[in-house]
């Protein structure tokens, strides 16, 4: 059984174009994030620490928190 690409069929600028709109496309979507992060760094660092407790975090995890790896449950005695 023969098994023919379908990039087989386009020609080589399509492909190519197709590449680029995905390269500039993921490139945009890191620059929105990049810059996302930023202001919710700005924002959370804006906050008292009463504030931040209020929300789980210290003040030393919100690069963390705004990435993502706080384990929410660390420093809280059961």
């Amino acid at each position: 059984m023969t098994m023919i690409s379908s990039a087989a069929g386009q020609p080589a600028s399509q492909r190519w174009s197709a590449g680029l709109a995905r390269l500039l496309g993921s490139w945009a979507n890191g620059v929105v994030v990049y810059w996302a992060r930023r202001e919710a760094v700005k924002t959370l660092r804006q906050m008292d620490d009463r504030a931040l407790r209020d929300i789980g975090i210290a003040r030393s995890q919100i690069e963390a928190a705004v990435h993502g790896v706080v384990d929410p449950t660390f420093g809280y005695s059961r």
